[in-house]
């Protein structure tokens, strides 16, 4: 059984970077029928918040992700124990005294060295010195020397020399857990077939790679995405408040835009609005993802935003519009909307009073205008007679004379097709707009 999980620290609000992880991985998991899992990485007990969990929950609803489980660090820390007696009794994992300003320091010297920064375990006689002191100590995992390698679904052959890398602090002092070890054992107990994440853990990998096998336990198969940036190429993190899930919604972000552009950003897929979740799980393929950076693009969202509404049906939006917008106007102005808000314009346009917009040569063209205008409401046949009618009275055509009837009726240049709109806005109105009148 395939089974991917998404599983973030409820630190802080889910922003785009994370929500296309989350999204790439139950892509994944519905693309190869396995199961989604969402973990909850909650041990800072400090930063970890219920309201911040509780948005995570509610962002990965709004985007159609459902997860076939829960799960929550804060529950397992007794798994977490036993995975450290273990690898105790193996010779794995052993006590280090330093603090974080000698182990600064040795970095130092090693940097001035030209050395890399990996740390050495002191000699006995520093060690027992440090025990003599009384310090109270932090544990680390001892990695075995040689090679460590596995095969990456987007990097492709992956390769770290042992020697090469630091062994990793995984408890503190105090007891508490660090990332790595708590993340390995929940892989292996909740048997994740496949770890998806940003190219960030890449070194990260290889230590758990070693975790995995000194606990016996398979290795799943990795794949690390390029991270996502800015237009610019820069980083997102000066941004993420304006790039967070729930700001985006509020902004009027379509759901299915963001899970569109999220899911075909960054692979060699054309970026397009897609009309379902399901379109993108059988689309979904490893190897159309790019080792270039994604670059992340506000105005491309608000493209996909405008292309996902005018193919919207009014019954899937109807309980989010205001009092008094009905299909007629929906179908008259979707393809003229980048948010749905943007609709209450359009509506206020055809029943509110708005100030014309008349130049002073075409005056006299708007009162014959008016004087063509066919007796009783105007319907969807209306525009085409009414406009042939005032050609022939008056020579006028092309924007000559559709642009000043489109400024005077809407108060715009710009807007929906006056065949579907003229009827909203209805014959008394029409003609006081185009004589000149408020109204």
């Amino acid at each position: 059984m395939t089974c991917f999980r998404f599983a973030p620290s409820p630190t802080g609000y889910l922003h785009v970077g994370n929500a296309r992880m989350a999204l790439i991985n139950w892509l994944a998991a519905k693309h190869l029928g396995g199961k989604f899992i969402l973990r909850l990485d909650d041990t800072d007990k400090e930063r970890s918040k219920p309201e911040y969990a509780d948005g995570i929950r509610e962002d990965l609803a709004w985007l159609g992700m459902a997860w076939d489980a829960e799960e929550k660090q804060s529950d397992r820390l007794a798994a977490y124990d036993a995975a450290f007696e273990q690898l105790k009794k193996a010779g794995r994992v052993y006590q280090c005294y330093e603090t974080p300003e000698e182990l600064d320091y040795m970095r130092k010297r090693l940097r001035a060295r030209s050395l890399p920064p990996i740390y050495t375990p002191p000699s006995a006689e520093k060690l027992q010195s440090f025990i003599d002191e009384d310090r109270t100590a932090h544990w680390r995992f001892k990695l075995s020397p040689g090679t460590i390698a596995f095969e990456d679904l987007v990097r492709g052959p992956v390769h770290f020399e042992a020697e090469k890398l630091s062994d990793p602090v995984i408890r503190r002092h105090d007891g508490s857990w660090l990332y790595m070890l708590p993340s390995a054992v929940d892989d292996r107990d909740m048997e994740m077939s496949h770890v998806i994440r940003g190219e960030d853990h890449v070194a990260n990998t290889a230590l758990q790679v070693q975790m995995f096998e000194a606990m016996d336990a398979p290795v799943p198969t990795f794949a690390h995405l390029p991270l996502m940036t800015d237009i610019e190429g820069g980083g997102l993190s000066k941004r993420l408040g304006s790039l967070a899930l729930r700001d985006l919604r509020a902004d009027g972000v379509e759901p299915m835009a963001l899970a569109s552009y999220l899911a075909h950003l960054g692979t060699s897929d054309d970026i397009k609005a897609e009309d379902s979740l399901e379109k993108l799980v059988s689309a979904f393929d490893f190897k159309h993802i790019s080792r270039a950076s994604p670059k992340f693009d506000p105005a491309m969202l608000s493209r996909l935003n405008a292309q996902v509404l005018h193919a919207t049906d009014f019954a899937d939006i109807a309980d989010r519009v205001a009092d008094g917008i009905d299909e007629s106007l929906w179908n008259a102005v979707r393809a003229n909307l980048e948010r749905i808000a943007d609709v209450k314009l359009w509506f206020d346009i055809a029943n509110a009073d708005i100030d014309p917009l008349i130049g002073d040569e075409d005056g006299e063209f708007l009162n014959q205008a008016a004087s063509l205008l066919p007796e009783g409401e105007p319907d969807s046949e209306t525009w085409g007679v009414w406009t042939k009618a005032i050609k022939a009275e008056t020579g006028r055509k092309g924007k000559g004379l559709f642009m000043p009837l489109r400024k005077a009726l809407t108060g715009l240049d710009h807007g929906p097709e006056l065949k579907s709109f003229l009827p909203l806005i209805g014959r008394v109105r029409a003609v006081a707009r185009l004589q000149g009148q408020k109204g």
